[in-house]
């Protein structure tokens, strides 16, 4: 393969979209559909560029991202150390493991009662959902990160006379660092989902998800599809931007390619 046609752009994901968009744009423009319920790529553009215009865009689109980094870094935060004292410490699983994987069986939106009562449904709350939403998989994953460090390489280390902390730092965490980020990974994807939860279950105050909640309301099909897009797109995003991090901070397994 040629150096120009590595360096090609792959614009075969590109295919269904285009086709989607091509597919929407015709059967709104023959009203093969109503266009009360679907409005046309032109109308929700300008739906779009009105919200961007006018700022309500950006400020919907900070306030989610605000509470969802927030309640990322708190879930992250309290699963990595919630699952590496279940990974390090046998007396800890035994004590607490089967609760946490009986807790962990409970759906996301179940919680919203109790935290409703505990929070109330303002800030607070929102942000509590989301840290419940990365805080499993994020502790899942650093748990079994952990424990499936290979019994040889933890014999190696005794025999070295490694103290705990030297095993703990140059041996387990990078033996456990792809489950780790993997469960980074997932945690900020079920974080951005969360965030859309949180705001459709909470109380309102300005972010994507109430920009569509007042789309439904006034029956603006626009207003809810653009909110849709935005929502995909920043999905779209934090994926990205979560596989580039991984991939450089992994990058010294692969002898640092």
């Amino acid at each position: 393969m040629s150096e120009a046609t590595r360096k090609r752009p792959d614009l075969r994901g590109w295919v269904v979209p285009a086709a989607l968009l091509a597919l929407w744009w015709l059967a709104t423009a023959q009203e093969w559909v109503d266009t009360r319920l679907v409005a046309s790529p032109a109308a929700v553009l300008e739906a779009a560029w009105q919200a961007a215009v006018s700022g309500e865009l950006w400020r919907g689109l900070a306030a989610s991202l605000g509470r969802n980094l927030s309640g990322f870094a708190l879930g992250s935060l309290a699963g990595l150390a919630f699952g590496g004292l279940l990974g390090l410490s046998r007396l800890a699983e035994r004590l607490v493991g089967p609760t946490f994987h009986a807790l962990k069986q409970i759906a996301l939106f179940a919680w919203i009662p109790l935290l409703s009562a505990w929070f109330g449904f303002g800030e607070p709350a929102k942000v509590a959902f989301i840290a419940l939403a990365v805080f499993y998989p994020v502790a899942l994953n650093s748990f079994e990160g952990i424990r499936s460090t290979r019994r040889e390489l933890l014999e190696v280390a005794r025999v070295l006379g490694l103290t705990p902390t030297q095993r703990l730092l140059r041996l387990v965490l990078p033996s456990a660092a792809p489950a780790i980020f993997t469960g980074l990974h997932l945690g900020l994807i079920y974080a951005w989902l969360a965030t859309l939860g949180a705001e459709y279950f909470f109380s309102a105050a300005p972010g994507i998800g109430n920009t569509m909640i007042d789309g439904r309301e006034h029956f603006e099909m626009d207003q809810v599809i653009y909110g849709l897009l935005v929502v995909g797109a920043v999905g779209l995003v934090l994926n990205r931007l979560a596989a580039w991090i991984e991939a450089r901070a992994l990058a010294w397994r692969d002898g640092g390619r």
